[in-house]
């Protein structure tokens, strides 16, 4: 399997397609397969960089989106990574840590020498430990799935 192709924009940006496949694949992942019935379309994905990977036919298989610091209010005083996801049938492949590469290295340019947090799925705490992160909460329930919530220290 080659590598995805990356492109990085705001919502307002993206082509009617694209939000829909942007919201499709989140559902597929999230709602469908997790059984998680949430309200995707929170409203932050307005004011979000929306981190997408294309696989060579140009098929959306990665997303994440980077919220900017106070996005969620004054309480939020760090840049948030949220909606990290790859399309099930890459999972196993490294497509997963190249997403997360890509999305701090993205942190670090739009927001130089800050910390990042992120609410990680709790069986994935050793995934991001790998990529520098530390918890900070305990383990919590959010709409039925465990969650740890995790800090990078100063990106670079």
């Amino acid at each position: 399997m080659s590598g995805l192709s990356w492109h990085l924009s705001r919502l307002s940006e993206l082509g009617p397609l694209e939000v829909y496949e942007l919201l499709a694949l989140r559902s597929r992942v999230f709602v469908l397969e997790q059984r998680c019935a949430y309200l995707d379309p929170d409203g932050l994905d307005l004011e979000a960089w929306h981190l997408l990977g294309r696989n060579a036919l140009g098929a959306l298989q990665a997303c994440a989106r980077l919220l900017p610091p106070a996005c969620k209010g004054a309480g939020q005083q760090a840049p948030l990574i949220g909606r990290v996801l790859t399309a099930p049938e890459l999972r196993g492949q490294g497509q997963g840590q190249a997403l997360m590469q890509q999305a701090l290295a993205h942190c670090a340019r739009l927001w130089p020498g800050q910390r990042i947090e992120l609410s990680a799925q709790a069986y994935l705490r050793d995934f991001y430990q790998a990529l520098g992160f530390e918890a900070i909460s305990e383990v919590y329930d959010d709409d039925g799935i465990a969650h740890i919530d995790m800090r990078k220290q100063e990106t670079t």
